[in-house]
């Protein structure tokens, strides 16, 4: 249909839809895009237009066109789902509950295609966010968006989420925040925003443009355009994290302070990208992150914030599901949500966070990257993410103490350790043999239910881990304590390690015992000629993982009162754009109290090392 001036076609689709299964045998699917200034509409549906709700929504919808064709929130599962609970609340925030008025749009994943929906009225009183909130669609990945307009005026084109195909793959965007560097310059004798859009990354060339006028849109383009600079494969998942956390961080780069930057990334139907850089705008007190929840059994009742609704997931749900719901802020009552970290990226798949290459390798490995009819898919090399860093801890440690090094250790040199950053389990299950009571520790609950369905571990502990360790210090001084303490790849995320250090030295002082762990370590290019950007002893990476120095770490055993047993030069921990990233392994040693009390009282200065090996439990 095409028109002089813009008319609603319900007359036209009325009978046309019936030809869908009723009156005429074409029963298979049906679609239909609709232009408004900009923008377009798409609605499609595998069902027969006949019989599909969707088909009914629009025949009475009185949408009016020229040209026409025959805050946000994410849900992804690990068995195909409807997302009508958290969407019946989430959509009062479009208008009712919330500012958030100036239009709304959902995309979800089937198979290889994506249905969207967008429309320029707010949310709360849109038909089409009515018929959906009751239509109950089953997708392992979506995402939903309820716009507040700050950049781009309020029209379908600038509606999230964002749509492009690349690499025969149907990738969506929906981002909330402000990013100075993406902010379109007014033309002062037109006053329209120009469409040249900045190049990230390898790019030289501007393949996908922006159609509205967000900065949200300008961005998704040129993440796009950077990637498919860099690619000329499908990237394997661990290979994609880093890049989209390289792009992430140059992103921010340089306007740390005015830019929020919060998105979701859609790549296909398993996989969902998530990076928050949270902050307020100036004046606001409103504060724009990301929180996270992951559902899992046993399941409990939900209880929505925005609106009087409740279900109880125990009658909805198996013992086979699992949920991973994101959205800006929390959508339910007395639910576990956590809050990004700044600077943070997590891949979901399967209803699960990622947030290490060697994870996102182990989801490779499983088949679930990235998949197309029209690009190669690249082999990842078996050896190439393997997580060996527990192993080399381990084997050095054991040399320090003059233990066994084999992997058929079976004597317990350490009778209560306490694993930092346990993630997955796997560093524990390097110990274990070795530990008579062994803890772990983990800031991501459902990486230490994965270590806690490892079997290696004593007990389990969700939460921080300095704040955990000074707890346990104030709840049980002079009674338990450690005489072990070990971080396989914890220090990566943590930039001051003074705090750590000095927890670490109270768990270990009663006792007195051993500390073991990696770092990534700044090469003496960068010591040298950033000298003054440096001072603090680390340094944050474009991987968005931290460096130190080698002298800041030896200026932290020196200050604590520990003693370098042994350590390492230059270990390859892990690999980054496919180079190998070197650090360091380094095992300490800390007196017990009592025996630095006894060295005091016979006025003797304090030895350095004195570590009392623990008989057998």
């Amino acid at each position: 249909m095409n028109c002089a001036t813009p008319t609603d076609f319900n007359f036209s689709f009325r009978g046309f839809k019936c030809r869908g299964g009723n009156t005429d045998i074409h029963a298979h699917g049906w679609g239909i895009a609709i232009y408004e200034g900009r923008g377009v509409r798409t609605f499609h549906d595998p069902l027969p237009c006949a019989q599909s709700p969707i088909a009914d929504m629009v025949s009475s919808y009185p949408i009016k066109t020229l040209n026409m064709m025959a805050q946000y929130a994410m849900l992804l599962s690990a068995k195909p789902t409807d997302f009508n609970f958290s969407f019946r609340g989430f959509k009062c925030r479009g208008g009712n509950t919330d500012i958030h008025a100036h239009g709304w749009g959902l995309a979800i994943y089937e198979g290889r295609g994506v249905r969207t929906f967008h429309d320029p009225l707010p949310c709360a009183e849109s038909p089409i966010a009515d018929m959906v909130s009751s239509y109950p669609i089953k997708t392992l990945n979506m995402m939903a968006h309820i716009r507040y307009a700050t950049q781009g005026g309020v029209s379908l084109e600038n509606v999230h989420p964002f749509q492009r195909e690349m690499w025969g793959i149907q990738w969506t965007f929906a981002h909330n925040g402000e990013v100075p560097k993406f902010t379109q310059p007014k033309n002062p004798q037109s006053g329209c925003g120009t469409t040249e859009v900045p190049m990230l990354g390898r790019c030289t060339e501007l393949i996908y443009l922006p159609v509205g006028d967000t900065d949200s849109e300008a961005v998704f383009c040129a993440m796009l355009n950077a990637l498919r600079a860099e690619f000329t494969t499908l990237p394997t998942l661990p290979v994609l994290y880093e890049a989209i956390q390289r792009l992430s961080c140059e992103i921010v780069r340089g306007d740390e302070k005015e830019t929020i930057f919060n998105f979701l990334l859609g790549c296909g139907q398993f996989t969902m990208f998530a990076f928050s850089w949270p902050g307020a705008r100036e004046g606001s007190k409103v504060w724009n992150g990301l929180h996270y929840l992951v559902r899992t059994p046993p399941f409990k009742t939900a209880t929505l914030k925005d609106v009087d609704y409740a279900v109880d997931f125990n009658e909805t749900n198996d013992d086979n599901d699992r949920v991973a719901i994101i959205a800006t802020k929390p959508l339910t009552h007395l639910e576990n949500w956590k809050e990004m970290e700044r600077g943070q990226l997590l891949m979901f798949d399967n209803g699960l966070p990622y947030s290490r290459p060697y994870e996102c390798a182990g989801i490779e490995r499983c088949g679930r990257g990235l998949s197309s009819r029209s690009f190669p898919r690249t082999e990842i090399c078996p050896n190439q993410y393997a997580y060996n860093i527990p192993k080399l801890l381990r084997r050095l440690t054991c040399k320090a103490l003059g233990k066994n090094e084999g992997d058929d250790c079976s004597v317990v040199w350490a009778e209560r350790a306490v694993d930092l950053g346990c993630g997955s389990g796997l560093s524990g299950a390097q110990f274990r043999q070795c530990v008579g009571y062994l803890t772990g520790v983990d800031l991501n609950p459902e990486m230490a239910k994965e270590a806690r369905d490892r079997g290696c571990y004593d007990r389990i502990v969700v939460g921080d881990a300095e704040c955990i360790l000074q707890k346990e210090h104030e709840d049980t001084v002079g009674i338990w304590g450690y005489d072990f303490v070990f971080a396989c790849d914890l220090f990566a995320y943590i930039g001051d390690l003074r705090p750590m250090f000095n927890t670490v030295r109270k768990s270990l002082e009663n006792r007195g015992g051993t500390f073991a762990f990696s770092a990534e370590i700044m090469n003496e290019t960068l010591d040298e000629s950033k000298e003054e950007d440096c001072d603090a002893g680390f340094v944050l990476q474009s991987c968005a993982r931290f460096a130190h120095k080698r002298r800041y770490i030896r200026s932290l055993v020196e200050e604590f009162g520990f003693e370098t047993l042994l350590s390492t030069e230059s270990t390859v921990l892990r690999q980054h754009d496919g180079k190998d990233v070197l650090g360091a392994l380094i095992v300490l040693s800390l007196p017990s109290e009592r025996s630095m009390i006894h060295c005091h009282a016979r006025n003797r200065r304090l030895p350095t090392w004195s570590l009392p090996i623990p008989s057998r439990l």
